[in-house]
């Protein structure tokens, strides 16, 4: 400010705020003031020129102008409160009188020369004036904090009504001059200045007001209504509340003090949103049977409900037309078709989340919900969301530690089965597939169950909880073409169904590559020896132990071929044919047998051998231990007849691979079952020698081990199974001591008689059970067998080198081991040293340092 503002100031001090209306007279040098009330005196000249006469009546219109435009300082009336207009009139709008309506003309008209003298001065803007005193000091002093008073309410669907109401008295009260008279004196009728202070009010109201608080009342009472009329139950839709107010009209007094548009079709946007997922939600959740309407119910919905709702409150705030009724309502059928697309979207993504119950359930019929969720996958956006959710919630609820491999196996049939269904042509398979194969194919088990399954027959699924039922189902009604038919899949010209691939298939996609149940299993591991050396495996189990044609096992082979080629599965056909040829050099060697020695007697037993070409089997179980003479002699014979055929050839009996059905008289009754050789060889050690001896024949573990040359695993298996078939009875008083059990007791026999006697029964069966499934029972050795036997091996080496160099680390001791084994040592160190950390526990060994060395 310079000097001479200064002393100005110091004579002439300024106004506190710009709204004050200015005085009667304005203080001009050599002026005299008016007397008496400004509106009585105030005359125009519209021809005035010179500049401080033009200044006083300049100053004297704009301070009748500001007087009769000035709101008073107080709260505006009361919601409840009933006064008629002429009270509001008198309260709050001044009586409009010539002198006002001068002033105001030559304040605003723009033919006036004050206000072309002062057009563009923002300090001479009689709006701007007008909106600072309306809204900066009358709005935020007196109206917002009443306004956040009602906001502060209990209920709050009812508190913005009642602020919207206050907020239309105020429109009404800051609005009506500006109508009356300003905007009619204005250039064009005042449509410039009417949209300025629209656009003006309504910035007010949004930066004044806590928007978030009124957005969600307006929320809840839009969401509440619409669910009335829409007829859905939810929370907020309870009993004993008071009836919601009309949002309708709501809506267009929202729309006409500026608080609607698009924040309000936002909102009631939202609104709808939710409203149509909870109706989707209520009504159509779990419903996912075959042959599904609900697409077509939810369609019908949208079209008689839904879009005429919509409609309805849409209205008021596009193009301000209200109607009245339903009747009056038009709707457009793209608008139609738009909002049941939406619908669809709504009921594709329950679909989603639901998708893995309905993939668990798909033996139950659930391929109507695939049937809905396949009208929403039309679109990438919307395949990429099914894929990544579905994979997420299956990382989630299936794919982790505790899940059974079984479990994990079947929920894969079902998901290749619907997703199948979902997308002919593979993609989406192929993206949920790789994170199960993946998990799949670390597990240990999984080819074992696939192998197992695909050989396994109907009454093996129903007894075994490691075979998959559908997978054996998927066997037997198997139509799978070859892998080259599938290359050359794409190629068949004649097909007057092709389509090309989806546009979100990736580089690497392959339409059949897991849509074939069968063939997704058997193409899980990345090298198919994995599969062929499981499958050799479990064939050489059900050939040795079964008796049947093998129908199912030759299918499954052919199967196979057709997939592998012929030559990974040569031995697989070299012990197919083994089986074969050696049922008809039994059947030769037995005639031959009976026509030397004629017809046997019925205590000689029948016995039949099966000759193994070893080089093509997996390894075999080879232990070796008498057995009864009975059977030693049918084997000599039986090896001599063989020997007049196949003169070239010799045979190596393997005893424990065999079996023998066993009868026993006991003294109460008769026990006949089918067993292993060396169970059978076991209970045989308790015939008595002398057949007048009736006294139960007793013996210990180690009385069998020296006399039949058992190992102990074998003699203690054996006598746990006829403990269980209640055969044999272990001693009370000596331990490790076992005898006949000739005659059962009563409680045994008669559950009912007693609750002890039923328990011993029971532990009895669990125990033959056990037995029955456990120890040497497998023919073919397992991976853990094989190691084993050649880690013993390699034990020797360790001893040698730790007796003569002293104790070494686990890293040394490998180094060694590669240099001395003959053909290098095949394991490392982890293998190693779980092996030496056995030995440890046994006592063989000592950990001193890091240091393995023999323990003294």
């Amino acid at each position: 400010m310079t000097a001479v503002g200064r002393v100005f100031a110091a004579v002439f001090p300024p106004l506190d705020e710009y709204s004050v209306p200015t005085p009667a007279a304005t203080p001009v040098l050599g002026s005299a003031g008016f007397e008496g009330s400004v509106e009585a005196q105030l005359t125009i000249d519209w021809n005035l020129k010179d500049t401080a006469a033009e200044q006083v009546q300049w100053e004297r219109a704009w301070h009748t102008a500001t007087t009769f435009l000035s709101l008073p300082a107080e709260q505006l009336p009361a919601i409840n409160d009933r006064d008629d207009l002429d009270r509001l009139y008198g309260k709050w709008w001044k009586h409009f009188t010539p002198e006002v309506a001068a002033a105001l003309r030559y304040v605003v008209s723009p033919d006036s020369f004050g206000a072309r003298l002062r057009k563009g001065q923002k300090q001479h803007d009689l709006l701007h004036w007008y909106f600072e005193e309306a809204g900066l000091r009358h709005f935020i002093q007196l109206v917002r904090p009443r306004i956040l008073q009602l906001l502060e309410e209990t209920d709050a669907k009812y508190a913005v009504t009642n602020v919207v109401i206050h907020l239309e008295r105020a429109h009404a009260v800051y609005l009506h001059n500006l109508e009356e008279h300003i905007y009619p004196l204005c250039a064009d009728g005042g449509g410039q200045e009417k949209r300025w202070i629209m656009s003006n009010l309504t910035g007010l109201l949004t930066y004044s007001l806590p928007q978030q608080k009124i957005n969600d009342d307006l929320t809840e009472l839009f969401n509440m209504h619409a669910e009335a009329a829409l007829g859905i139950q939810s929370e907020s839709s309870g009993t004993g509340q008071r009836k919601p107010p009309n949002v309708r009209r709501l809506a267009t007094r929202l729309q006409d003090i500026g608080m609607g548009g698009s924040r309000l079709q936002k909102i009631l946007a939202d609104v709808m949103s939710g409203v149509l997922s909870t109706y989707i939600k209520q009504n159509y959740a779990g419903e996912w049977s075959s042959g599904s309407q609900v697409a077509a119910k939810l369609r019908y919905w949208v079209e008689t409900r839904f879009a005429r709702y919509i409609v309805e409150m849409l209205a008021p705030l596009n193009t301000g037309v209200r109607p009245q009724t339903t009747s009056e309502t038009e709707i457009a059928l793209s608008d139609v078709e738009k909002w049941q697309a939406i619908a669809i979207e709504h009921l594709g993504a329950l679909r989603t989340e639901e998708l893995f119950n309905i993939i668990v359930e798909w033996e139950n019929d659930s391929r109507g919900a695939i049937e809905d969720l396949k009208r929403y996958v039309t679109n990438t956006a919307a395949r990429t969301h099914v894929t990544s959710s579905f994979c997420e919630v299956l990382s989630r609820r299936l794919l982790q530690p505790g899940a059974a491999t079984t479990e994990i196996l079947q929920v894969y049939i079902s998901i290749i089965r619907a997703f199948t269904l979902l997308d002919s042509k593979g993609v989406l398979l192929d993206r949920v597939a790789r994170p199960i194969r993946r998990y799949l194919r670390n597990r240990e088990d999984t080819v074992v169950i696939v192998v197992s399954s695909l050989l396994a027959d109907a009454e093996e699924t129903s007894s075994n909880s490691d075979v998959l039922p559908e997978l054996a189902e998927e066997m037997q009604n198997n139509t799978t073409t070859t892998a080259q038919e599938e290359d050359d899949a794409d190629l068949d010209f004649d097909d007057m169904e092709w389509m090309p691939d989806p546009v979100d298939a990736g580089p690497d996609y392959k339409k059949s590559k897991y849509l074939d149940v069968i063939g997704s299993l058997i193409s899980l591991f990345e090298t198919k020896d994995i599969f062929v050396k499981e499958f050799q495996k479990v064939l050489g189990e059900r050939l040795l132990k079964q008796a049947h044609d093998f129908e199912k096992e030759i299918r499954v082979l052919e199967f196979l071929k057709l997939r592998f080629g012929e030559a990974p599965l040569q031995a697989c056909e070299v012990m197919l044919r083994d089986i074969v040829d050696s049922r008809r050099l039994d059947h030769v060697i037995l005639v031959e047998q009976q026509k030397v020695q004629g017809h046997r007697t019925a205590l000689e037993p029948e016995m039949h051998a099966r000759i193994l070409s070893h080089l093509f089997w997996p390894a075999l179980h080879s232990e070796d231990f008498s057995l009864p003479f009975e059977i030693s002699a049918s084997q000599a014979l039986w090896a001599t007849g063989f020997e007049k055929i196949k003169q070239s050839r010799k045979l190596t009996w393997l005893n424990a691979l065999g079996q023998v059905t066993v009868e026993l008289d006991l003294e109460d009754r008769t026990v006949t079952e089918v067993v292993q050789t060396w169970q059978a060889s076991v209970i045989y050690a308790f015939q008595n020698a002398e057949s007048d001896d009736r006294r139960p024949v007793t013996k210990t573990v180690h009385q069998l081990m020296s006399s039949l040359s058992m190992s102990e695993s074998f003699v203690r298996n054996a006598l746990t199974f006829w403990v269980g078939k209640l055969v044999l009875r272990p001693s009370s008083t000596h331990a490790d001591t076992y005898h006949v059990l000739e005659t059962l007791p009563s409680s045994a026999l008669d559950p009912s008689s007693s609750s002890k006697g039923m328990q011993s029964t029971l532990l009895a069966a669990a125990a033959a059970a056990d037995a029955a499934t456990s120890g040497p029972a497998h023919a073919v050795r397992s991976e853990e067998d094989i190691a084993q036997e050649k880690m013993e091996v390699f034990w020797q080496f360790v001893v040698g080198m730790l007796t003569n160099q002293g104790a070494m680390p686990l890293a040394r001791i490998v180094m060694m081991l590669k240099v001395v084994v003959p053909g290098g040592f095949p394991y490392g160190n982890e293998e190693l040293k779980s092996f030496l950390e056995g030995r440890v526990k046994e006592g063989k060994l000592e950990v001193v340092g890091g240091q393995y060395k023999i323990k003294v």
